[in-house]
């Protein structure tokens, strides 16, 4: 068994008063809902307005958002499940695993589009429109699912052709490590993120500097945009905790054996939940076109005409 099994182990033993249980999952509650109404918020403001569809910078935007939505509520369920009816069956924790990990791939390769669009918008201005289709957006979209597909589908094959039947119809705590666990999917895990973690910091490096040394002018929207893709990196470097926790948790067990759900739960907030939000303020926020539109769908104003 893994590192993060043994941890799985552990986290059983421990025993957790009814009043901090309750607590801890209403805040997780009450941040999914916060965090997917301002999404919902971003979906419709989008859905509503043709000058957004027609953005390539948009729809990576609102694929992200709709990625980050998927990941919440995922989240949450498996968060709530674990707490009230503990085990599911094994063939169930698969689909929510696979949905979580299609969805957690797809994030720092929809960031790096997104940074390589705004480096075409500020070093090529002239071809971008040529470039940057929505068409072609759209081909952009499907290739990161298609990538994250060819990634995420070999763990389902190799657990179905290593498990007996019997192991599909039992019930488990969901966790990746448990519904996965055989020692070759670990070790595909942590190539393909090594992999993903080195194509994505490189396209993150590479437009800021390009952007840096390209522009010779310090306008607004070359100062945005390297501010952007600064942001960028933070929200990459937020979801590259995700690849850590396993290490995480067994330093926290090592660190705070006394109170090692709290540092578990800290470390849900910080891993899975932090990063979602990010998104909005990024670009429902920052940008002053999407703001203005955004403040009508959340706080049910009259559209300007």
């Amino acid at each position: 068994m893994n590192m993060s099994s043994s941890n799985v182990t552990v986290v059983i033993e421990y025993q957790e008063s009814f009043a901090k249980a309750v607590a801890k999952n209403v805040i997780v509650v009450v941040l999914s809902i916060s965090i997917n109404y301002i999404n919902a918020g971003i979906i419709q403001t989008f859905r509503k307005h043709q000058i957004f569809k027609m953005n390539p910078r948009y729809i990576l935007f609102i694929h992200l958002v709709v990625n980050d939505m998927i990941q919440v509520t995922l989240g949450v369920m498996l968060f709530i499940i674990s707490y009230t009816i503990y085990k599911i069956n094994v063939s169930v924790c698969c689909v929510f695993i696979l949905l979580a990990l299609f969805t957690t791939e797809n994030t720092p390769l929809n960031l790096a589009c997104m940074a390589v669009e705004c480096y075409i918008a500020i070093c090529f201005p002239l071809r971008h429109a040529q470039i940057c289709t929505v068409k072609r957006t759209l081909m952009l979209i499907g290739s990161i699912w298609a990538t994250s597909l060819l990634s995420v589908l070999p763990d389902l094959f190799i657990t179905l052709a290593m498990q007996p039947v019997d192991f599909f119809h039992s019930r488990v705590f969901c966790l990746r490590e448990i519904a996965f666990s055989n020692p070759h999917i670990i070790k595909k895990r942590d190539i393909t993120y090594m992999m993903y973690l080195i194509i994505v910091w490189l396209v993150i490096f590479y437009t800021y500097f390009r952007i840096l040394f390209t522009a010779q002018t310090a306008s607004k929207d070359v100062k945005k945009a390297r501010n952007t893709i600064i942001l960028h990196g933070f929200q990459i470097l937020l979801c590259m905790t995700i690849y850590a926790e396993p290490l995480l948790k067994q330093a926290l067990y090592e660190w705070f054996p006394k109170n090692y759900l709290d540092s578990l739960f800290s470390c849900y907030i910080i891993v899975q939940m932090l990063p979602r939000s990010i998104s909005s303020i990024i670009y429902g926020i920052r940008d002053k076109t999407f703001r203005r539109y955004l403040k009508i769908h959340l706080f049910c104003k009259v559209s300007p005409q």
